[in-house]
């Protein structure tokens, strides 16, 4: 059985992991999840699993937006002992689960999240069979990850076609892992298409409810002009389905 690559105990890597806006910032700096918070259920009472929860920010929000218990699971002792580090809550707890045989139990929860973490895992198709068996009936699955034209390997530098300025994307439909030099050499990323993220939940029994391919929006473009490049092609896919 495959094996998670576990990047975020590599020092360097952790070291800029650290570093990141949305690391120092927590959900403030995502800017991407005022998106994902819409698709999320009243969260009062809900039994909540966060799938690569990380430094815990969304495991504490889930938490401060009233719900009833969370489990959030990393593969990573350096992630999971910061986040423990910074809750202080006995209705939060944290589980050391590779995602790629993580056991949840069945009927357990009412909402399974996951922030930018599905993209790494490489059987994709159990861990939704999992989440699926372990929501409750009525229960919702809401994830992001980065978006294939991002996990697809990428020309270099942007190019002029038919006179617009374009990143190109070479091989999409070639699905499997990709190699980048991402704050550390040699991070493997699961490339699948579009497609493929849905037809697997719908194989599950899941139903979509919605399917986001974010960039940012015109009032974050005047807050961060730097953002430029970043309505060239969208960064996330966003997604929330049903059970």
């Amino acid at each position: 059985m495959p094996m998670t690559q576990n990047i975020y105990d590599d020092e360097t890597f952790f070291a800029g992991y650290s570093a990141l806006p949305r690391s120092i910032h927590g959900l403030d700096a995502a800017p991407e999840f005022p998106s994902l918070c819409a698709l999320l259920p009243a969260m009062k009472g809900l039994r909540v699993a966060d799938l690569g929860c990380g430094f815990g920010w969304f495991c504490r929000w889930a938490r401060g937006a009233g719900a009833g218990s969370v489990l959030g699971i990393d593969v990573s002792e350096r992630m999971l002992a910061r986040a423990r580090a910074e809750t202080k809550d006995v209705a939060v707890r944290y589980a050391k689960t590779d995602l790629e045989t993580a056991e949840l139990p069945p009927g357990a929860f009412d909402l399974v999240y996951s922030s930018l973490a599905l993209h790494y895992v490489v059987n994709l198709e159990r861990l939704v069979e999992t989440v699926y068996a372990a929501l409750a009936p009525g229960g919702r699955f809401v994830f992001s990850v980065e978006h294939p034209v991002f996990t697809a390997p990428s020309v270099p530098g942007w190019r002029e076609i038919d006179g617009r300025k374009m990143w190109p994307v070479d091989s999409y439909l070639d699905e499997g892992p990709r190699t980048t030099d991402w704050l550390a050499k040699g991070v493997i990323k699961r490339h699948r298409t579009i497609g493929t993220y849905v037809n697997t939940l719908l194989r599950a029994g899941f139903t979509l409810a919605h399917l986001e391919e974010w960039a940012p929006t015109a009032a974050q473009m005047v807050a961060h002009p730097e953002w430029d490049g970043e309505r060239e092609r969208p960064s996330f896919l966003l997604v929330g389905c049903g059970r």
